[in-house]
């Protein structure tokens, strides 16, 4: 037939070497291919090796035609390698080109840098955080204490409403694992438009992880690219997840010292068989009354206040139902509250500050807002402050409850009790 001929020439021109015209008649091949899967009235099973030769040979275009990019920058010394499809059953191990690419499209998902975030940065979430410890720092620590049936965790999930520092954690344990090469990774990393490569960019990032053992895999967002299998999912991402069970169960290799680390806002999306593979599942809480008051104080920093002890006390009682996330978007609004005054302004008065140019010397002409009525006001705009004059009003308690009024909680009630259903059922509380 049409195809067939088509086939062997792309074969021959491929074995022969003209690999321009052989990358040209695969990609028509695999046009015509496309072509007949979806107009002509094929059974199921012709339908699959038409899908499983098409997948062979977007491929080996793809292949061609990275080897025919570099070609053009420097001529290689050596022939592209052959596809499988082409050679029998000749290995393709050792100095595998694709592999290479594979890696290096990966190579970017490794943190170099540490992100600086300590346990204590972490507020609340002790249980979270002593599991991760378990999992993480103790065997790099004492590996002998992790021999014969003393196993770490391979696989621990972080669950639990948006915004209550599921990420924030994973930061942490890459500042504390000290020794461990961590990837963080997320669905765009792993899914890519031609067929058969997101599941071999899977099985690249799991070699990967074997190389620079002990090393931890960060996925966040799971159920992107992890969700319960059904009749309507594609063949691409039914592939992804087939790939990711094999990985993490360690088929024919030794996962020790790798840990996959996953984080989700809606744990029971997550297919039976992946959730399985994640041996401890730890539901990340909203934060209690305490922590809440904690993280107050923690994205105010260095910031001037006229906040006291019981100002925050009083913020974390009235923040029930509010994230972490919740409250800093709280806080930064309140930090915003003072430059609203200085814009708002219609009326300034002198005060006595340090100086712009050097803060141990005392001056008495500095501007700050202030009401109409006050006796010393001047009545100008912020326009005709000089920028060195300005003392910016410190942030008060009313600034932080004026924004509370304004910031409504992202989470609610349905998704908490869901959560809570499926920490009943499967999860251990963080």
């Amino acid at each position: 037939t049409f195809s067939t001929t088509r086939n062997y020439k792309a074969a021959q021109e491929d074995k022969a070497q003209n690999y321009e015209e052989a990358l040209r008649l695969y990609q028509h091949a695999v046009q015509y291919f496309l072509h007949v899967v979806k107009y002509d009235t094929q059974g199921d099973k012709a339908k699959q090796s038409i899908r499983a030769k098409c997948a062979e040979y977007l491929d080996r275009a793809e292949t061609l035609k990275e080897y025919l990019k570099k070609k053009e920058k420097a001529p290689p010394a050596k022939p592209v390698k052959e596809s499988q499809a082409d050679k029998g059953n000749e290995s393709d191990e050792g100095d595998d080109p694709e592999k290479k690419k594979f890696q290096n499209q990966l190579s970017g998902a490794i943190v170099m840098e540490k992100p600086n975030i300590k346990w204590n940065d972490v507020a609340g979430l002790e249980g979270a955080k002593e599991a991760l410890k378990e999992a993480v720092i103790l065997p790099i620590k004492f590996p002998h204490l992790f021999t014969g049936k003393r196993t770490p965790w391979r696989g621990i999930l972080l669950f639990g409403p948006p915004g209550t520092g599921k990420s924030y954690l994973a930061k942490a344990v890459a500042t504390e694992a000290n020794n461990s090469t961590f990837f963080s990774i997320s669905s765009s990393d792993l899914v890519s438009k031609w067929l058969g490569e997101s599941e071999k960019l899977v099985k690249n990032l799991f070699s990967l992880a074997r190389e620079h053992k002990p090393s931890i895999i960060f996925i966040d967002e799971i159920d992107s690219l992890c969700g319960s299998r059904s009749e309507n999912e594609s063949e691409a991402a039914r592939r992804i997840k087939t790939e990711f069970l094999v990985q993490m169960q360690g088929v024919g290799t030794n996962n020790d010292g790798v840990l996959v680390l996953g984080a989700t806002n809606i744990p029971w999306t997550l297919d039976s068989a992946i959730r399985r593979r994640f041996e401890k599942r730890i539901y990340i809480p909203l934060p209690e009354e305490h922590a809440r008051s904690f993280m107050f104080r923690l994205h105010l920093g260095s910031t001037l206040t006229s906040l006291n002890d019981s100002d925050f006390v009083s913020l974390g009682k009235k923040t029930a139902g509010y994230s972490g996330a919740d409250i800093s978007i709280i806080v930064r609004d309140a930090l915003m509250q003072p430059v609203r005054k200085v814009q708002s302004a219609t009326h300034f008065k002198k005060v006595r500050g340090p100086s712009r140019d050097d803060p141990n010397i005392l001056v008495d002409d500095l501007l700050t807002p202030c009401s109409p009525g006050d006796p010393n006001a001047i009545e100008m705009n912020w326009m005709d402050v000089p920028g060195e004059k300005l003392s910016e009003p410190v942030v008060s308690m009313s600034d932080m409850l004026r924004s509370l009024t304004n910031t409504k909680p992202t989470v609610n009630e349905q998704d908490l009790e869901k959560l809570k259903k499926f920490t009943e059922d499967f999860g251990q509380e963080g």
